[in-house]
């Protein structure tokens, strides 16, 4: 594969992630709706079929209800539904040693929180933007360093996170990004586990 091939697949895994990290970090607005809705891919594949149950889940989808949806699922009322940090997931705590091993891992690659940001690294919509931009090239070392950060920060956690989201109860619209983010996940796990050229 040529250099070029890799980096456009590298731009296109970064597309994917970033579209993650901005369904996860808040609810889509009305013109991410109509983006959502023209979204395709080549039929027949689980990708494929992913995006495009997240297009058709976007034309049924009405933003105050998925506000709503939103705060049910991950803010709740004392908490919501879904806890999507990789502590949790991985100690059944918040705050635990997954989050300060991300911490250590991010300040390596010269990555920080944004200013106001109340929201812990651990939270998987920071880490799906993370990786998007190591993918990118935009932060740290680059694509270089997006496996490894896979491999540590994503890998353990993140497919049992979408597969619950997929089963959510208070999940409508969000359904269909939980499969989008499961098969996404299984894809760079496959990806990962392929031999070295």
């Amino acid at each position: 594969m040529g250099c070029a091939a890799e980096e456009s697949l590298d731009l296109e895994r970064a597309r994917l992630f970033a579209l993650l990290a901005r369904l996860l970090a808040e609810a889509p607005d009305v013109a991410l709706l109509g983006r959502l809705r023209r979204l395709a891919g080549e039929e027949g594949t689980p990708l494929g079929r992913a995006l495009a149950a997240l297009a058709d889940a976007a034309a049924r989808a009405e933003p105050g209800a998925l506000e709503r949806e939103y705060f049910d699922l991950f803010i709740g009322l004392g908490r919501g539904e879904l806890l999507p940090y990789a502590s949790y997931y991985l100690t059944g705590f918040l705050h635990e040693r997954p989050l300060a091993e991300l911490r250590g891992d991010l300040a390596r690659l010269g990555v920080a929180r944004a200013a106001g940001v109340a929201e812990p690294e651990d939270h998987i919509a920071f880490l799906c933007e993370t990786l998007a931009g190591l993918l990118e090239g935009r932060l740290g070392p680059g694509a270089e360093a997006a496996g490894p950060f896979f491999a540590r920060h994503l890998r353990p956690w993140a497919g049992r996170f979408f597969a619950d989201l997929e089963a959510a109860e208070a999940a409508r619209f969000y359904r269909a990004v939980g499969t989008l983010g499961r098969v996404t996940i299984e894809i760079e796990q496959a990806a990962a586990e392929l031999p070295e050229e």
